[in-house]
């Protein structure tokens, strides 16, 4: 058994062998310089971006009491739709009915005071036409009733201000809108400096996100000006949390107009209808920016380096010699392709795949990307079938 176990491995280590160095029969070599190389053409370019961005009301107001006191009443719940003008909490209004009473008493004895004034002054007139009393008593009595009417109209006053506190007790909702969170419950003390809820008017929501300030100098330029590159934005797309993408466009309407020193962008903000109010204000969404180019030269992001903002290809050239090339590409792109706006021409060669591997001035043999790819599998198969056959005979070692 010994003599069968020691033949059978000297059969298999032979057989692993012959599989290395020249490969299988069949398995083309991956040359060291061969290259995918594709030649620029004009194409209609689809690309789309997508930021980050954050969901609001087109209204977004905080209900806040004017008054400070216990709330006895919460009168609506969150999610609710409510009118401007309606009714969303009531406040303790003990203390404030208390001084409505008191500040009516106060206009009632300013109002007793008065009247006795304009007695005192209609009898002193009549007695100084008949020359009873001198000048002098008239014109006190006529000051003593002119206070009187000003003590009337303060006490007004102050009645009018005592009811208008009174009413404060009512908290109503300033717009109408949906009813946010409701942190605060009946018997909880509150004042002016808690927001009770928030209503929010999502029949259309504002969504903000951020562009780069190089992306927004580059739209701009090409636009002949911000206002102008905005006007000309194609309809937007939401990406809700879920992945899907929300049933109705989107428009760009306003940016912001200074640059958020600490990330260097603008902040822009787009309107969505929402007749659904399938959107809520607070929501976090991917907002999706469309690009249409027609006659546009697009090549993929792989087939580039990136050197200090600095984009580079390799081009190849007639004696199919490599050289690296600075271009120029639209900021705005998908992750996975460029739009080329300067050093790229119809009919220029430049290197797809393998771009690891290339010096400056390097000769290389041009290849289709087709035919790279088949030798990248081939050469990936090759190496998982010498693997597993190396486990086998570790395996059988080991025996």
């Amino acid at each position: 058994m010994k003599i069968k176990y020691c033949l059978f491995v000297a059969i298999a280590t032979v057989a692993l062998a012959s599989c290395g160095g020249k490969g299988r029969k069949g398995m083309p070599k991956f040359g060291d310089n061969e290259f995918a190389v594709r030649t620029v053409a004009t194409q209609s370019g689809d690309l789309q971006t997508t930021y980050p961005a954050t969901i609001k009301g087109i209204q977004d107001v905080d209900v806040r009491p004017k008054i400070s006191g216990f709330i006895t009443k919460v009168l609506v719940h969150e999610g609710q739709a409510v009118k401007a003008g309606q009714v969303m909490f009531v406040i303790d209004s003990e203390t404030y009915q208390a001084a409505v009473r008191q500040a009516q008493a106060a206009l009632n004895t300013a109002r007793s005071q008065a009247n006795t004034a304009r007695i005192t002054y209609e009898n002193n007139q009549k007695l100084f036409d008949q020359q009873i009393i001198g000048r002098y008593e008239l014109s006190t009595s006529e000051n003593a009733y002119a206070t009187a009417q000003a003590a009337v109209a303060q006490a007004q006053a102050g009645l009018a201000s005592a009811r208008e506190t009174l009413s404060w007790c009512t908290v109503k909702a300033p717009a109408a809108g949906i009813v946010g969170s409701l942190p605060f419950k009946v018997g909880t003390l509150v004042s002016a400096s808690n927001a009770l809820t928030t209503v929010s008017n999502i029949s259309t929501v504002e969504v903000f996100f951020s562009m780069s300030e190089r992306e927004v100098l580059a739209m701009s330029k090409n636009a002949g000006g911000a206002t102008a590159a905005l006007s000309e934005m194609p309809e937007v797309k939401l990406q809700l949390a879920d992945g899907t993408i929300y049933n109705h466009p989107g428009k760009v309407v306003k940016m912001s107009g200074v640059i958020d020193a600490a990330t260097g962008s603008y902040s822009i903000i787009a309107h969505f209808s929402n007749p659904e109010q399938l959107l809520k204000s607070g929501g976090a969404a991917q907002i999706i920016v469309p690009q249409i180019n027609s006659n546009a030269i697009i090549i993929p992001q792989e087939a580039t380096s990136e050197v200090q903002d600095k984009v580079f290809i390799y081009l190849v050239d007639k004696d199919n010699k490599v050289r690296l090339s600075e271009i120029k590409v639209n900021p705005q792109n998908d992750g996975k392709a460029y739009i080329v706006t300067e050093g790229l021409h119809v009919g220029d060669r430049f290197v797809s795949k393998g771009l690891t591997k290339l010096t400056d001035g390097m000769e290389i043999k041009p290849i289709s990307e087709a035919q790279y790819m088949k030798k990248i599998k081939d050469a990936e198969k090759l190496g998982a079938a010498q693997g597993d056959a190396s486990e086998f005979a570790k395996a059988m070692g080991g025996k």
